[in-house]
């Protein structure tokens, strides 16, 4: 995913929503202390991380027209320590101070994210398994958020609902099989001339042979031990991708890695989000 998502129209919605919010009939602080005073704005790192998200800070200004060019001094996806100066620019200090927290609340959210990435995947290293975002986004934030997951240097999953077949345990339990939930998927796309990829999770070795048979594109091993996954790993013989995913934690992802999966996904990426501190410091001049 590149940088072209930050002028997404429900992204343009998203930051308009988020100053009004905060701005509303005006920033009363600010018009009480300043007038048109000229200041430096740095956005500092204030802890170690990955940064994301830059480009918001000059959108969000231009949105609260601030006439000012934005320095970065990082990129999207570059490592940043304690102390980094990640960003700067010059305007009136009361605008300046007006977009402090709209700002701040996607750059450390997003940096969150793109640092919280990053520590699952040093734990794969050493193997070829890529790691997997999910569904699991803060409302409204789908675009922004599995953007910093590709910043922490993992992938997206399906988008959303339209974008792929995912034949999950309500649904093979509303069809009455896998088989039939499969079935049913490939005669709809078939009718619709959809061509997009099929996936079936599966939460035993059971339903994993009944997928297997009918070749998805992937099999979900739901919440599976390490041994039934090495199990899943013998019987498939590289037949179909195979993902794992339920409850991963960080500590897991290096041992499900080593069993020769393609894909382990998790949801902890972006549902609790830890944000990465990052401060604006304003100094007149």
């Amino acid at each position: 995913m590149n940088n072209d998502i930050f002028y997404h129209p429900s992204i343009d919605h998203l930051i308009t929503l988020a100053i009004k919010e905060d701005l509303d009939t005006g920033d009363i602080t600010g018009e009480a202390i300043f007038s048109h005073e000229q200041a430096i704005g740095r956005f500092v790192v204030k802890q170690d991380g990955v940064i994301s998200g830059l480009p918001l800070i000059e959108i969000v200004y231009k949105k609260l027209n601030l006439q000012s060019e934005v320095t970065c001094f990082f990129k999207d996806g570059d490592e940043v320590k304690k102390g980094d100066v990640a960003a700067e620019l010059h305007g009136e200090a009361k605008k300046l101070l007006t977009g402090e927290r709209t700002i701040l609340n996607f750059l450390q959210r997003m940096s969150g994210i793109a640092t919280k990435a990053s520590h699952f995947i040093d734990e794969m290293t050493d193997h070829k398994t890529m790691l997997l975002d999910t569904r699991k986004t803060l409302p409204g934030h789908r675009l922004l958020d599995k953007y910093a997951v590709t910043c922490g240097g993992a992938s997206n999953h399906r988008m959303g609902l339209y974008d792929m077949f995912l034949i999950k345990d309500n649904h093979i339990a509303v069809a009455g099989s896998v088989t039939r939930a499969i079935n049913n998927c490939r005669e709809y796309a078939e009718k619709n001339n959809l061509q997009v990829k099929l996936e079936v999770e599966v939460d035993t070795l059971v339903q994993f042979d009944e997928a297997l048979a009918l070749r998805p594109d992937i099999i979900m091993l739901d919440n599976f031990s390490l041994g039934d996954i090495a199990k899943a790993v013998a019987l498939n013989k590289g037949v179909c991708k195979l993902e794992v995913s339920g409850g991963v934690r960080l500590e897991d992802v290096k041992s499900i890695a080593a069993l020769g999966v393609d894909y382990i996904s998790t949801g902890a990426l972006t549902h609790s989000v830890e944000a990465l501190d990052i401060s604006l410091d304003v100094v007149l001049h």
